[in-house]
């Protein structure tokens, strides 16, 4: 498993990625867009603390620490991407606004198509080694077939078929955790996921970093009078980040085939457990706010 995992990675990662967002395509509609401009101050909102606040954060955070290497490109890594589908199923549990979530999602994922290449250029170019090229053509590629080509035929499953688009979606997400699962697995097998290596401290830090930005995301709609419901949607994409995006941008700047590539394994470890523990802050929203519901 783990010399197949090494030699197909970014092939591993984009499988997941693809039906990830082919699953997400096949429950929207463009009406489902119409709270763009029924609700823009909570989508603007919304969006703004995406694409711009939470990079900003992420830039705060690195420099002021001092991080460096594999854990900094892999929080970079998390403030450059969207949100993912994830988030708009954790905005229904926790009663939360599901169209504004599901507005947000679908403009910052067809930002990130320019965001996500420029936000990687600001953020990571100091830590990457001298001999690196960034490949933001590449970076763009990826995103336009991965992300939003599969969003569309699901989009396009859903108007045409829609008898059997339910059906598209349930599947399609679950071939996308078993992606997931594949990667997790591959990796550890391979050497590649060493908690020991990665250091508890490391560990304390994606931690510190997804409550710093949850908190601020909770701020931000407060302070701007969102309600419960608006606030709610906001703070979940926020959070709940496409991890799937990030591990298969990882899994192209830093392939897995070069034994020698440290940093790699550090940036694909920081990914993972941020997607672990963005699940477990997710349940303590759900809980609250359905508690604060009865």
């Amino acid at each position: 498993m783990s010399e197949l995992y090494i030699q197909y990675e970014y092939w591993f990662a984009a499988f997941q990625l693809i039906f990830a967002m082919l699953g997400m395509g096949a429950t929207l509609t463009v009406a489902d867009f119409k709270d763009v401009l029924k609700e823009p101050r909570s989508v603007t909102t919304g969006t703004l603390i995406q694409l711009l606040i939470v990079p900003l954060v992420a830039f705060v955070f690195i420099s002021s620490l001092g991080l460096v290497g594999g854990v900094a490109i892999g929080l970079a890594l998390i403030a450059a991407i969207p949100g993912g589908t994830t988030s708009n199923i954790f905005t229904y549990f926790a009663k939360g606004n599901i169209p504004l979530s599901i507005s947000i999602t679908a403009i910052t994922t067809l930002a990130c198509l320019i965001s996500t290449p420029l936000v990687l250029g600001f953020l990571i170019i100091d830590y990457l080694p001298d001999s690196f090229t960034m490949p933001t053509g590449q970076i763009i590629r990826e995103i336009a077939l991965t992300l939003l080509l599969p969003l569309i035929v699901g989009m396009i499953i859903l108007r045409k078929l829609p008898s059997i688009a339910p059906g598209v979606s349930t599947w399609s997400i679950r071939l996308s955790l078993l992606g997931i699962l594949a990667i997790v697995v591959g990796s550890s097998s391979a050497g590649r996921l060493d908690i020991k290596a990665f250091g508890e401290t490391n560990m304390l830090l994606v931690l510190g970093f997804l409550v710093l930005i949850a908190v601020i995301g909770w701020a931000t709609a407060k302070l701007l009078k969102r309600s419960q419901s608006d606030s709610t949607a906001i703070e979940m994409e926020v959070i709940v980040r496409n991890v799937n995006l990030a591990v298969l941008i990882k899994a192209s700047m830093f392939p897995a085939s070069d034994n020698a590539n440290s940093i790699g394994d550090m940036v694909l470890f920081t990914i993972l457990l941020y997607g672990a523990l963005q699940m477990l802050i997710a349940a303590v929203i759900i809980f609250i706010r359905r508690r604060s519901a009865v």
